[in-house]
């Protein structure tokens, strides 16, 4: 079942402000303003002007008389549907096939096919709104059946994230106000003087009287929120954008037939794309129907490819998921992330040693949704920050890890509070006590001290850890470390914690 995605970005102004000056502090309150003629009134405000009291449609000189250190910015629509335009393309390589710039304030996606990759709804509404959060964007994220439901409900949350559970529409917005019904202000206007004030109240008013005096506009949004009527989201597409597209002029609908033309827009993709001279890393299948939904299928590599088997697979392996309806008027192919790819001299097995490319394999796992891969080290004593995740086809790094000291094959991705018994202040362990379970220690070798990071954390400047490598009465080999000299206090808690696990 289709699920929408709105994200709504409410300090879209202030928060380009920002990304365009770094040198702002963090605290400035900023009040972007717009003009009508003589008229100057705050259109956006950022979190620290709203705490003072400025609210959008305030009149600027009393905004500025509420808040004397109040930053003002005369508004830029241009910049910031630009602005806007840029994070939506952004979305779009990130998160589904089919994302869309939703008024001047947000961004609305459809995840049918896409929300597997981000491991379920809860993981990716979290995940975006984490990783706007990460690039300074302030956002609002919800999902729901519909867009007209999805995007009432971002803007009527006062937290990130919200989740309407699928079927219960209804209730979602029964009471929300009519502003976020995606009317026409004088409509809204108008239907307040009415007396109505709620979704559910004008949901629930015959449809012919309010259809007499406004037209058509309250029904269809209405069906559109509730789910009656189709809603299709076009997707953004720009000139950079490399696709190629089929229209039909009878439906169609077999497998089979999807599969020839899915490898017929791969073979003319694959052209232009070697025409610039460029390699797929993410290509979208999108499915136009006869009923006017959408469906969509994304394909990602690990690195830019131009091989017409190896693309036409990843999408037939997916096309089985396709429900054609009432049938497929046109297929797009659109190739949303693309890489330079030069042309390579294969070489001789005669004069290298052929290695084995295990790239597709990478493929397929990600496709599925699995997320593929490699560590590299990191120049850091910490343990826990000496490793970085990367691509599992990047380059290789040129730091490697210090070898002086033996290093567990499995490092805990943070260190467990252990009971030990010890003497103080460099003996090892007698004993242990971890995850419930007593452990005798019978050889133990150490301490390694690793002292604190103090040029990156000012807690850090006397930190220290003493690392042992102890063995239990079953031969298994632990990595341990106290939190501290066993001295000074100032050094650490002096309490044992688990770190890693020897082979």
């Amino acid at each position: 079942m289709t699920r929408v995605v709105s994200i709504y970005l409410p300090d879209l102004p202030t928060d380009r402000i920002r990304r365009a000056d770094p040198s702002i502090p963090p605290e400035q309150a900023i009040a972007v303003i717009a003009r009508s003629g003589s008229k100057r009134w705050v259109s956006a405000a950022d979190a620290a002007a709203k705490k003072a009291g400025v609210h959008v449609g305030m009149a600027a000189a009393k905004a500025q008389a509420l808040f004397r250190g109040l930053m003002l910015v005369d508004a830029d629509p241009v910049r910031d549907a630009a602005a806007l335009e840029r994070i939506t393309l952004w979305a779009l390589t990130l998160y589904s096939p089919i994302v869309a710039v939703d008024g001047i304030d947000g961004i609305v996606m459809d995840t049918e096919g896409a929300d597997h990759l981000q491991g379920g709804e809860l993981a990716m509404v979290t995940k975006i709104a984490n990783q706007f959060l990460a690039k300074k964007l302030t956002p609002r994220v919800a999902i729901a059946d519909t867009w007209g439901a999805a995007h009432a409900c971002a803007r009527a949350i006062g937290r990130e994230t919200v989740i309407v559970p699928s079927g219960e529409t209804v209730r979602a917005v029964e009471k929300l106000p009519i502003s976020l019904l995606r009317l026409p202000g004088k409509v809204v206007s108008d239907l307040r003087t009415l007396g109505f004030q709620t979704i559910g109240e004008l949901a629930n008013t015959p449809r012919a009287p309010l259809t007499l005096r406004f037209g058509p506009e309250i029904g269809r949004r209405l069906d559109q929120m509730f789910g009656r009527v189709p809603e299709p989201i076009d997707p953004i597409r720009t000139a950079e954008l490399v696709e190629v597209s089929r229209a039909f002029a009878e439906p169609i609908g077999a497998a089979e037939t999807i599969n020839k033309y899915v490898g017929r827009l791969v073979v003319q993709l694959i052209e232009e794309l070697q025409r610039l001279g460029l390699g797929v890393r993410r290509a979208d299948l999108i499915v136009e129907k006869v009923d006017g939904t959408r469906q969509a299928i994304r394909a990602g590599t690990v690195k830019p490819v131009r091989d017409v088997a190896w693309l036409t697979k990843l999408f037939r392996d997916r096309t089985e998921k396709i429900e054609p309806g009432f049938g497929i008027e046109k297929l797009t192919l659109v190739a949303v992330m693309a890489e330079p790819l030069e042309e390579r001299q294969r070489s001789s097995s005669l004069v290298e040693d052929e290695v084995t490319d295990v790239t597709p394999l990478i493929d397929i796992y990600g496709n599925r949704g699995q997320r593929v891969y490699r560590v590299a080290p990191v120049a850091s004593d910490v343990p826990e920050r000496s490793v970085q995740r990367i691509s599992p086809a990047a380059d290789p790094v040129e730091v490697t890890w210090v070898s002086h000291w033996r290093r567990p094959v499995r490092l805990l991705t943070r260190p467990e509070l252990i009971e030990a018994i010890a003497l103080l202040p460099d003996r090892p362990p007698v004993s242990i006590t971890w995850r419930g379970r007593r452990r005798k220690v019978k050889r133990a070798d150490g301490p390694e001290r690793i002292f604190g990071e103090w040029w990156q954390r000012d807690a850090e400047m006397e930190a220290v850890r003493d690392y042992f490598v102890i063995e239990d009465e079953a031969g298994e080999r632990l990595w341990v470390f106290r939190s501290g000299d066993g001295i000074d206090p100032e050094t650490g808690s002096h309490r044992w914690f688990m770190h890693g696990i020897f082979a």
